[in-house]
This record gives structure tokens, C-alpha cells and sequence, in this order.
């Protein structure tokens, strides 16, 4: 049993945090803001499908989740994972991973998954707060500011992005 089980939505950072909360889950959503890393799937745990994200595709990947739920006809447990940046080889946390990872519970909530960790729904809250500034924090975080700067269309939810955008990395 993994920390959140009790919860359908659940939220951490990193591949410790994917570690911690998805063990037991049955989807990992790797959410990238910024789309600039590579996924060492290795690192994730074993079980469940694996999808990643950027901040663009945040929601159609929630409505992925939400379809493959349902397609398979079971409820989901799901791990939203914010997957920071490194300093010095060491986990450093990205202000975008953790509001666009929000914009991933944000959209599950509205689609029905409401059994949400605390953790999930702070990262929720952050989103819808502060949602009219994603697009500024995003250009003013450290990550802009150390070179990392976010494309324009990267900047904010894609109303037209699909399911169909979502990259899997592992698949049921």
C-alpha cells in the first residue's frame, strides 16, 4: 500500500514522490509544464499505465485518464506527479510542474474524480487561484530565469488539445 491510497486522486513530486503515491495506482500522470525532460520510465513504478504531460495537453490528459477508465469499466487510482528539475543532481522544485499538475486535478474533479488526497487538492487550488497567472509565473520562475523559458503555446491550457495528444509511455 502505497502514502494516499485511501485516495483516487493523489499528488506528489518526483520519482520518489511517483514512488511514494503510485505504487498501487493504476495511472502515473508525468506532468512536465515546460515538456523539456525525459521520462526515466525505469525510475516509475512497475504497475499501471504511465502518460506524460506539458501544461498545454494538462486536461486532455485528465479526460484520458476519465476515458480509459471508463473503457475499461473500473474506478482508477491516479498519481499526478509534478516532475520538478534538478540542481546540482539533487530534486529542485518547478513551479510550473506543480500548477500544471493543479490543471490535471482541476479537470478530473470537474470530470467526477472528487475522492482527491489533501495533497491533490492543494495542488487544485494553487491551479484555480492563480490560474489568470499562469502564464507570468511561468516566464518569471526560476526555470525561465535559468534559461528554461516556456514557448508561448506552452504557456497555457489548449482548449483544442484531445486524448488523442497525450503521449503514452506505458499502456495498460
Amino acid at each position: 500500500m502505497s502514502e494516499q491510497s485511501r485516495y483516487q486522486v493523489r499528488f506528489d513530486f518526483g520519482y520518489a514522490g511517483a514512488t511514494a503515491v503510485g505504487e498501487d495506482a493504476d495511472v502515473i500522470v508525468w506532468v512536465d509544464a515546460l515538456g523539456d525532460s525525459t521520462v526515466d520510465i525505469d525510475a516509475l513504478p512497475e504497475r499501471g499505465a504511465v502518460i506524460t504531460t506539458c501544461l498545454a495537453n494538462s486536461r486532455a490528459a485528465a479526460e484520458w485518464v476519465m476515458a480509459e477508465q471508463l473503457r475499461l469499466g473500473k474506478r482508477f487510482a491516479t498519481a499526478v506527479i509534478a516532475a520538478g528539475d534538478l540542481r546540482d543532481g539533487h530534486f529542485r522544485y518547478a513551479v510550473e510542474d506543480h500548477l500544471a499538475a493543479g490543471s490535471v486535478i482541476d479537470r478530473l474533479s470537474e470530470l467526477g474524480l472528487d475522492a482527491t488526497s489533501p495533497e491533490a487538492a492543494t495542488a487544485q487550488e494553487a491551479y484555480r487561484r492563480l490560474s489568470g497567472a499562469v502564464g507570468h509565473l511561468m516566464t518569471a520562475s526560476v526555470s525561465a530565469v535559468n534559461g528554461t523559458d516556456a514557448p508561448t503555446e506552452a504557456r497555457s491550457v489548449n482548449p483544442r488539445a484531445t486524448p488523442e495528444d497525450v503521449r503514452v509511455l506505458r499502456s495498460f
